[in-house]
């Protein structure tokens, strides 16, 4: 059974002040647990309706469906939740290639952006304090178990980008082209809000500014969304670094 103080904090992990303050989240489904219980993500507790994800019996706690759905933030619970811990954030050095989002709202565009750095290899990735939480069930669900990967550091941006050594690219609707663009490997990428884009004080500390042209005939598309974006930008850095 589910108690109901166990209900109680399940479902208020659903706002980031609570997550904090029991500095826990969740994780739901099969692949996207397994993928953290195999990380250095040390396991809460483990809500499940059959699979025993190859933990001791005692560190599972078998539910029926109609208890997985009063604990589920999704729509068609999946299996099983989990309650993970989050853990200290811990700087990594910068070794190659840095992503940074300025003012990242939506979940689900800070999910697929922490699947794209899993995919490009970016170690670290530095997220403005006004960003979406990256423990946001969306956000962990969109990460599709990638989050077991990225080292995510929220941090003041504009403080980060001028302490770094690195030379600092951004993204703009009105920027050089990337296509005919020279890249260096080891640099930071920013990457703006989805509405306006990056902000100006961050703009300040921008060393090159590039974009992605388009291509269509009338040339109206107002803007890409920022994950397409990252996804063009990222495989451009890191073509050009096979090729340089």
């Amino acid at each position: 059974m589910v108690s109901k103080s166990q209900i109680k904090l399940i479902t208020s992990l659903a706002q980031k002040k609570y997550r904090y303050k029991h500095g826990l989240f969740v994780a739901e489904g099969f692949k996207t647990i397994s993928e953290l219980i195999n990380s250095n993500f040390r396991l809460n507790r483990l809500f499940t309706l059959n699979a025993d994800f190859g933990l001791k019996p005692e560190e599972i706690q078998k539910i029926e469906e109609r208890e997985l759905k009063k604990i589920s933030f999704l729509k068609t619970p999946q299996t099983a939740l989990a309650l993970f811990e989050i853990p200290e954030e811990k700087i990594v050095p910068e070794k190659n290639l840095t992503l940074a989002l300025d003012g990242i709202r939506d979940p689900g565009n800070l999910g697929t952006i922490i699947r794209l750095c899993d995919w490009f290899g970016i170690t670290n990735l530095v997220c403005s304090q006004d960003s979406v939480d990256c423990y946001n069930p969306k956000v962990v669900q969109a990460t599709m178990g990638s989050l077991a990967r990225v080292n995510i550091i929220y941090c003041d941006l504009k403080s980060f980008l001028t302490n770094s050594e690195l030379p600092v690219y951004g993204a703009f609707m009105e920027g050089d082209n990337i296509y005919k663009s020279e890249t260096v490997e080891k640099a930071i990428l920013v990457m703006g809000n989805e509405a306006n884009g990056i902000s100006a004080e961050i703009e300040e500390l921008i060393q090159r500014k590039i974009s992605i042209p388009r291509f269509g005939e009338l040339k109206v598309t107002e803007s890409l969304n920022v994950a397409t974006a990252t996804a063009i930008l990222l495989s451009e850095f890191k073509r050009k670094s096979f090729t340089n």
